[in-house]
């Protein structure tokens, strides 16, 4: 089975940002999260040796998730601009490689990976996919075709999770992940779930009910507790809610190309060139070696 490799751009370039130090070229530019980014790719190259390889990217502006709740990731503190004015050569870098970016706007780069996995299901033969991110968030696309490997700190300590994995580490399925952000919420995101209720009271409630929808269609004659039974009534509205926002969309007007996303050639002369621009003479002696 050929293997496709989804990068979340977005999210290894903040990990990028905040886990490197200060990194500027000769000419005082900070490259920290183009270096990041770019040892990140060389590694998951050499490592997973994909057949098919595409980078996902959030756009600037809101999305649909901002216009259902307006105080969606309100909490969030916005990263340095020096961040984001280093994207423009992370995708110079991508663009080198002749590796398709997509984004669309409204949307996620979640969203847009998650459109991708379903487009994918179809399609015979069938393809492996690895998704590259430091969110947990998608560990809810995993399925027998799809891993997630999850970058945990720094920028080389990282875990594969698979079907098993999420079950080890919640006691649920892929699929229920979403059921759990609707009673617990996501705090990060600033999605507020049932207050009062965490982690572990979410889990034991989406084993014993199997889903969000199910709890609530039984919640009137089931023997649960009833102060969590009335808390449950009261914020029933935001617990639906909060599961559709921490929901990865899977239709998103994107026209992908798995053809185009086929790695294994590129320019080395142009790259090296882009590499020396950068001062990234240690990622020089890196660059992917073509089988």
């Amino acid at each position: 089975m050929k293997t496709l490799i989804l990068i979340d751009g977005n999210g290894l370039i903040h990990r990028s940002y905040y886990a490197l130090p200060r990194l500027t070229t000769k000419k005082g530019e900070l490259v920290n999260v183009v270096y990041g980014f770019t040892s990140i790719l060389f590694k998951v190259i050499k490592d997973l040796e994909p057949d098919y390889l595409t980078v996902a990217f959030d756009l600037a502006g809101p999305t649909f998730r901002e216009k259902k709740y307006k105080k969606y990731k309100a909490k969030r503190v916005k990263a340095p601009q020096e961040m984001y004015d280093q994207i423009s050569w992370v995708k110079k870098v991508l663009r080198v490689f002749d590796i398709p970016i997509y984004e669309k706007k409204g949307f996620e780069a979640d969203d847009v990976i998650g459109t991708i996995i379903s487009k994918l299901k179809s399609r015979k033969p069938r393809v492996r996919t690895i998704i590259i991110t430091g969110d947990l968030d998608m560990l809810q696309l995993i399925d027998k075709q799809t891993k997630v490997q999850f970058i945990r700190r720094g920028i080389t300590d990282t875990i594969i999770y698979d079907q098993q994995a999420v079950k080890n580490r919640y006691g649920l399925s892929p699929k229920q992940i979403t059921d759990l952000k609707g009673l617990k919420g996501d705090p990060s995101d600033n999605i507020p779930g049932v207050p009062g209720i965490g982690e572990k009271t979410a889990i034991d409630l989406i084993k014993e009910f199997g889903t969000l929808k199910k709890l609530y269609q039984t919640i009137q004659k089931n023997s649960l507790n009833p102060k969590l039974k009335a808390r449950l009534l009261e914020y029933k509205e935001q617990a639906f809610l909060s599961q559709d926002l921490a929901t990865i969309k899977n239709d998103v007007p994107v026209d992908f190309d798995l053809a185009k996303c086929r790695w294994g050639k590129y320019n080395q002369k142009k790259i090296t060139k882009l590499l020396k621009r950068l001062n990234f003479y240690t990622l020089i002696k890196r660059l992917p070696v073509i089988k």
